[in-house]
């Protein structure tokens, strides 16, 4: 089964199918990366502008492709689909009638997926980002630009860099994708959170006195891109599921330097060895969460060889307070993993990730609910779902709540409960970013039980629940058909 829509190979024909369609804006204008293009970009992005094409970035060699993504019509465009739920519909169609259950499942899940759509990645000898080879003193990271987008930000980052690292002793790649401070002309730090898998292999090859070999390439095919934001198991290659995801296979092609595989349709790919133990001070940065992340020790790269087109873009975002491009992203992530939730989680009708919540701090749930306390059920299920685990405030509904609507989503969390009761408050893993935890990397969470309540659950007034306001429907037709004839 092959998927019958196919994404765009690379981002520069993705960036001509924008121009052709008036999505796509050239800023011929010299343009400063310290603050001035950050400001520009939040301004378009927030106002749902077109993407930017920043051909003349101050003290740049190259030019720097901005809000690409910045919209769920383009994410929707640059990965071939007419909707998210085209990929969850296929991913849950594939799964039946079997559907596995928990995480081996999960896993179980993406093999079968791989099998049947025949989209794993292809190696290639020769590529375009490997036009131009520089090694030594030739690379100069001065001449790729990094943004200062925050008065407070700690230096110049490369916001969207795909990390490639492979864990020391299985071999099992690892794509993700991490903020990058250029420390100097040769010098990256690694962002590496400690709930990420890049941060495992470095450890682990820092236990063994062995050096790393990373890979950050930049400006890929969009799918890959996407992918590299994608919360998968540590054992599923990303790349299969860009491949899936795209509806074709990803060429890969080998780094001249490092022992690892890169798309061969990247615009830029830096290659180095992290010395175990290398670390310097990084950030403050202006993050997604809206707030600064302080000043950390992080590993630094050093970066032995650049390689690119011969006439290269980079591509990058801007994060801060949302809404940012960060939304799209996070919308289809939300919805092509409803299905695996639902592997690990099979009560579950459908659920929402508000990107006023950073897509992790909050989730609202829906169920059809078969026993007492089934929300709470539910709850601690999701706390105990791979990323879903850093999850802070899980709202549970009934299946009659559209969990997208957050006006009938705060009208349940707020009239159905008694806080008393329905309130569940535990301690749990948060997010590595998350400021308002008063240790780091663990505090409060939160279930809101919002669902009707039952007899069985000690809800036992005259009457029982009560039933909600609704239209008689005989009238409401009535009206409906009838409405020109009242002038209004």
């Amino acid at each position: 089964m092959i998927l019958e829509r196919m994404a765009y190979d690379d981002l520069r024909s993705f960036l001509r199918a924008l121009e052709r369609d008036g999505d796509l804006k050239r800023i011929k204008a010299e343009v400063d990366p310290y603050l001035e293009i950050g400001e520009i970009v939040d301004r378009v992005n927030k106002a749902g502008g077109p993407a930017l094409l920043f051909e003349n970035v101050k003290g740049a060699a190259m030019p720097l492709a901005m809000n690409v993504f910045g919209t769920d019509r383009r994410l929707l465009k640059a990965l071939g689909l007419k909707s998210y739920d085209e990929i969850s519909e296929k991913i849950g169609g594939l799964l039946k009638p079997e559907l596995p259950h928990g995480f081996v499942g999960v896993r179980e899940a993406f093999g079968k997926l791989g099998s049947m759509v025949h989209v794993p990645p292809r190696k290639v000898k020769e590529a375009p980002v490997q036009e131009v080879v520089l090694t030594g003193d030739d690379v100069d990271l001065d001449q790729l630009p990094a943004l200062f987008t925050w008065p407070e930000d700690g230096g110049s980052f490369f916001n969207l860099g795909l990390t490639h690292t492979k864990h020391p002793e299985t071999g099992v790649r690892n794509l993700g994708l991490y903020r990058l401070q250029r420390h100097d002309k040769r010098t990256i730090g690694m962002h590496w959170q400690i709930h990420k898998d890049s941060r495992n292999h470095y450890q682990v090859a820092a236990k063994r006195g062995e050096k790393l070999p990373v890979a950050i390439a930049f400006g890929c095919p969009p799918a890959v891109t996407y992918a590299s934001t994608a919360p998968l198991p540590g054992d599923i290659d990303e790349y299969l599921f860009a491949g899936f995801v795209s509806g074709k296979r990803i060429e890969m092609v080998d780094c001249k330097t490092v022992p690892l595989q890169v798309p061969a349709n990247a615009e830029v790919v830096i290659e180095g060895w992290l010395e175990p133990g290398e670390m310097l001070p990084e950030g403050p940065f202006g993050d997604h969460t809206g707030f600064y992340t302080p000043q950390e020790p992080f590993p630094a790269l050093t970066i032995d060889c650049v390689t690119m087109r011969s006439r290269p873009l980079l591509q990058s975002i801007v994060v801060g307070r949302p809404p940012t491009e960060d939304g799209p992203l996070g919308r289809a992530t939300e919805r092509f993993f409803l299905p695996l939730l639902k592997i690990i989680v099979p009560d579950i009708v459908d659920y929402h990730l508000p990107e006023s919540g950073g897509f992790h701090n909050c989730a609202i749930v829906s169920i059809d609910k078969k026993y007492p306390k089934h929300a709470q059920k539910v709850m601690h299920a999701i706390w105990g779902a791979h990323m879903m685990s850093l999850t802070k405030l899980i709202i549970v509904v009934d299946s009659d709540c559209d969990v997208h609507d957050l006006h009938e989503v705060s009208w349940r969390a707020l009239g159905n409960t008694d806080y008393a009761r329905d309130l569940t408050v535990v301690e749990g893993p948060v997010d590595h970013l998350d400021h308002a935890s008063y240790q780091q990397f663990w505090g409060g969470k939160a279930g809101i039980d919002a669902t009707a309540k039952w007899p069985e659950e000690g809800y036992t007034r005259d009457g029982g629940w009560p039933h909600m306001v609704e239209s008689d429907p005989e009238v409401a037709d009535r009206v409906t058909k009838r409405w020109k004839e009242y002038g209004l």
